[in-house]
């Protein structure tokens, strides 16, 4: 591979990192019950489409090119 990117932009380490927070929390002594781990499940969805709609604005108030329709690649 020569395309090189930081361990923080690699979706699969904060996929990693956010499949393990539960039990890694639980070792440190905090206690996610059923109906917390519920409760974050049910505003998931919103917070992650909100995640999404804030990058989407940040993307494009810091983008270098225009965008344009029929714009060759290169």
């Amino acid at each position: 591979m020569n395309n090189v990117k930081s361990f923080l932009a690699s979706k699969t380490i904060w996929g990693a990192g956010i499949a393990i927070l539960p039990q890694a929390l639980s070792l440190l002594g905090y206690d996610i019950s059923a109906e917390d781990a519920r409760g974050i499940a049910s505003h998931a969805d919103a917070i992650v489409t909100s995640v999404g709609g804030l990058l989407a604005i940040y993307g494009r108030v810091t983008a270098t090119r225009v965008i344009k329709k029929n714009a060759s690649v290169g």
